[in-house]
């Protein structure tokens, strides 16, 4: 993981340099706003690995295998959507949380089913999606997100 993050900050850096040669002003004003959305994104960063920190020393990996295991069948694919699916953030939260999932036993298909029901189900923001969409078209819409979810989680599974 390191040496991808590695390979991506060298690509970047040598992108700067190429442009730097090209246009310095624009790739000072691109490095601004580079480093504001750093800082921006900064207390969201530490809070989500605090958060995976906590994960990880509070919660027994024997808990997340028995119920998030490969052994609970269609429960830890539920549980793994319903999670997803009452928790809020930005999308690059859910990533890690994941990870310790699987790290914890969780079976794949249901941290898939986490991930999907986390990006595309919003139980917390339904009541602005009703007001804005309609309830018809909300609930309908978080339920087929929802069943997705746990569809392709379990489509992931076949493909491992």
């Amino acid at each position: 993981m390191f040496s991808v993050g590695l390979i991506y900050l060298l690509l970047i850096g040598c992108s700067y340099l190429i442009l730097a040669a090209i246009d310095r002003k624009k790739t000072e004003q691109s490095l601004k706003i580079a480093g504001l959305s750093l800082l921006k994104l900064l207390p969201l960063l530490v809070a989500v690995f605090g958060l995976v920190g906590l994960f990880q020393e509070f919660l027994p990996a024997q808990l997340v295998t028995h119920w998030l295991g490969e052994s609970s069948g269609f429960l830890a694919l539920l549980l793994g959507a319903s999670a997803g699916a009452v928790a809020i953030g930005p999308p690059l939260a859910a990533y890690p949380l994941a990870g310790s999932l699987i790290d914890a036993g969780a079976w794949p298909p249901a941290v898939a089913a986490f991930i999907l029901s986390w990006i595309s189900v919003g139980i917390i923001t339904l009541p602005f999606e009703a007001q804005t969409f309609g309830s018809r078209f909300a609930l309908l819409r978080n339920s087929i997100s929802f069943i997705a979810a746990m569809l392709c989680g379990l489509l992931l599974g076949l493909l491992l």
